[in-house]
């Protein structure tokens, strides 16, 4: 049987060139590098050199710049605490959208328990908040905008250029996760105009737990951890060395190749959205059509559950997801989904496919092959379409025993 892994933005596979250089750090140059013996200026080395590779992939003007972190989480947490309270005298509200990863949203709902007040903007149909809507949030007490660069579920990338203006110009930070994006499109600091940037490792074919924080000089900013003196005591603790070397020569491959990597599964990606959407009625395209991450598919099939699509495409040898890893043991729909106007209902038959560097276009077709007759079994036993015979328009929203109703959608609930 086949097998073909889509699914990279859950994670992706360590490239052999990360492992081999992640290996002579895990057994023959294993220092601690806060040592100033050999050893440990061996792997200080190490380190300053993936800060360097970090640096240079996302433009930062300075190595002083970057702070590795455990996690893109915890960098994420470094980033939106450490602004809120070394600001909390000059006011306590914040600016976020429904968009966000849970290490965001969980973030700033931690930070509402603790006196701060937070914002989440309103998504359109396709996922994006714009910058009038973050400028009329603006209050006089705000002190940090967060707003992610390209969303995990749904694929679609937010504004952050426009939204950059917006913060600048009132004088207001402003942080974007981009561990979506990183690697995939390109990201430059000083284009995007962001203060705070954060990023993981797994995403882009480097190691599981390393993260790392860019953070603008000048930056009003203070540390969440407390210990020694490492990461210039923004992020305490030794130091994972094989974990920031993996980090350092990932992005780098990563950002060396991307722009062939990208046109190359935007191929794909939009030769499965023209398919999908020809053969299989009572789809719904989820994100942005256009404004979204090259090797990035997302639907909704009305009428079915996800879980039993996901088990059935799994045993066909496909690997797929129903929206994003951190949320997939939760038995309510995704956030990102109701937040972009589908039903509960809806929103649990959704498909989420990330293509990367190791999917071909054999695997894009042995998908495409599976996945309609999967749909048409699901419906056929679906509660949810019980009576009715699923129909092209789109437009079924009720279906029980004794109503069917055709009534028209509006454009915004689709």
């Amino acid at each position: 049987m086949r097998k073909v892994y889509f699914d990279h933005s859950a994670t992706t596979p360590v490239d052999p060139a990360v492992a081999e250089e992640m290996l002579k750090y895990l057994t023959e140059h294993y220092g601690n590098p806060s040592s100033i013996h050999a050893f440990g200026r061996e792997a200080r080395k190490a380190v300053e050199k993936a800060r360097q590779q970090v640096a240079t992939a996302i433009g930062a003007s300075s190595v002083g710049e970057i702070s590795f972190a455990g996690t893109g989480t915890e960098a994420d947490n470094m980033a939106i605490r450490g602004v809120a309270y070394a600001n909390r005298q000059k006011g306590n509200h914040i600016i976020t959208s429904a968009a966000e990863h849970s290490a965001v949203l969980n973030c700033c709902k931690q930070l509402e328990r603790e006196g701060f007040t937070v914002t989440v903007l309103p998504l359109d149909k396709y996922g994006r908040v714009t910058a009038q809507q973050v400028a009329d949030a603006i209050t006089d007490k705000t002190i940090l905008i967060t707003i992610m660069h390209a969303n995990n579920e749904i694929g679609t990338i937010m504004p952050i250029r426009e939204i950059s203006e917006v913060a600048r110009a009132r004088k207001i930070i402003f942080h974007t996760d981009a561990v979506q994006s990183v690697g995939k499109i390109p990201v430059n600091v000083d284009e995007l105009g962001v203060d705070l940037l954060t990023l993981s490792g797994h995403k882009i074919y480097g190691p599981k737990g390393i993260g790392a924080m860019y953070i603008r000089k000048g930056t009003f900013w203070q540390p969440i951890l407390f210990g020694g003196g490492q990461e210039r005591r923004r992020r305490p603790g030794t130091e994972n060395v094989a974990g920031i070397v993996g980090l350092g020569k990932a992005i780098e491959l990563a950002t060396q190749n991307m722009h062939v990597e990208a046109e190359r599964l935007a191929k794909y990606r939009d030769r499965i959205f023209k398919e999908v959407m020809e053969k299989i009625p009572n789809t719904i395209l989820t994100g942005h059509p256009e404004q979204r991450l090259p090797g990035h598919v997302s639907f909704c099939f009305r009428f079915i559950e996800g879980e039993s699509m996901l088990l059935m495409l799994d045993m066909k040898g496909i690997a797929i997801s129903s929206g994003s890893a951190c949320t997939s043991g939760s038995l309510e729909p995704s956030h990102v989904l109701t937040a972009i106007g589908l039903t509960k209902e809806v929103a649990h038959g959704s498909l989420r496919l990330t293509m990367g560097r190791i999917n071909t276009e054999e695997d894009v077709e042995y998908f495409l092959e599976a996945l309609p007759p999967i749909i048409e079994r699901l419906r056929a036993m679906s509660p949810l379409g019980e009576g009715c015979n699923p129909c092209a328009c789109s437009t079924c929203t009720i279906h029980d025993e004794d109503h069917h109703d055709h009534g028209e959608l509006s454009e915004d609930e689709y």
